[in-house]
């Protein structure tokens, strides 16, 4: 980007600052002029080219009412972060609690909100009960099934879509060795489809995925199964890219040329999980670059027309995961830890209007 242009995001995130300080302090007279004059919100500015713009929540956050009036606001999107996780809703043999999740989705439509629901299979956050036996396949083959048909039945009707396999690859584009993989074989993904698909024939199915923004191994792996599930005319809607991305890493150059392979296959793509962290502390030109990045992978996004919209994986840094899983990097996200839009907010902005 042009020096000029990394200024005008700098000068963006100190207005923010400097409005949010002054709309707290002017209170219901600046209120006021907001409703007469209110400005597009990032779903707002998404619709207009036919996208949506999304974000990922959980529920320890639904008490705070900061965040959640921000929440309800910006987007038109929400993805449960852990509440449909296998985990959350079958968390002893045939027993279902949908608490969590059903909490997320009544908070989506409160607000006039669709949900991308997740997750149906995944090798990770898996009650007790399923991972500390072993299975015969048969036994795993009707588990699987009724978990499948048993949650998504529950939410039918309530959900824009689920990502129903998440993480299925390794890096080097070899099937990543989990429990149903192990036992069932890779045929477990198109049953899982099929489950989920007879269960709400409605809901878009996705595979969903890391580091698969740019064309590598790993995103040829599911470049390759899409186009053997649709040759099997097993029931695929889209391919998930999480985009978790990181500054020290570089960015994936090949993501618009991937999000457009994957539709020539007839398939919708989605950024679903979307943050960009960086190795701490947080300066102007790592935040500026930043900025560059949530840019372009939005106008990625909106140069494939399949690509049906961007979700980050929630929206603020105080509710990020990122500092706990990777110890000395943050500030991933395009509000800071006070909820104040940083110059990735405005570079959003800049790329959807």
């Amino acid at each position: 980007m042009r020096s000029t242009a990394r200024t005008r995001l700098r000068l963006a995130g100190a207005l923010a600052a400097v409005l949010v300080a002054a709309g707290t302090a002017a209170g219901p007279a600046a209120q006021a002029g907001e409703r007469h004059h209110p400005r597009p919100t990032l779903a707002g500015l998404a619709e207009r080219h036919g996208r949506y713009f999304g974000s990922a929540t959980d529920n320890p956050e639904l008490t705070d009412t900061a965040y959640t009036g921000v929440l309800g606001h910006e987007f038109d999107m929400i993805t449960p972060g852990n509440g449909m996780k296998w985990y959350a809703t079958e968390p002893r043999q045939g027993v279902f609690d949908w608490t969590a999740g059903d909490e997320v989705v009544d908070l989506a439509r409160s607000h006039h909100q669709r949900v991308r629901a997740h997750t149906l299979v995944w090798h990770s956050q898996l009650p007790d009960w399923l991972t500390s036996r072993t299975w015969t396949a048969d036994e795993l083959r009707a588990v699987l099934k009724n978990h499948i048909r048993t949650e998504v039945r529950h939410y039918r009707g309530k959900v824009y879509s689920w990502d129903v396999v998440n993480e299925a690859f390794n890096e080097d584009g070899t099937y990543r060795e989990t429990l149903f993989y192990k036992t069932l074989g890779p045929g477990y993904i198109a049953d899982a489809l099929r489950w989920a698909h007879e269960a709400d024939p409605h809901a878009k199915l996705y595979l969903n995925d890391y580091n698969i923004e740019a064309v590598g191994p790993k995103s040829d792996a599911y470049y390759a199964l899409a186009q053997q599930l649709r040759a099997q005319r097993v029931p695929l809607d889209g391919i998930g890219l999480q985009a978790h991305l990181a500054l020290q890493y570089g960015y994936p150059a090949t993501l618009e040329d991937n999000l457009r392979r994957f539709s020539r296959l007839g398939l919708d793509t989605a950024l679903t999980e979307v943050d960009v962290r960086m190795l701490l502390p947080a300066t102007a030109d790592k935040l500026a670059q930043q900025a560059d990045w949530y840019r372009w992978m939005t106008e990625a996004c909106l140069a494939v027309r399949r690509c049906a919209g961007i979700t980050v994986w929630d929206y603020t840094d105080k509710y990020s995961w990122i500092p706990a899983f990777f110890p000395g990097e943050g500030a991933a996200l395009p509000w800071d830890e006070q909820l104040a839009p940083k110059p990735a907010y405005y570079a959003l902005r800049e790329a959807l209007d």
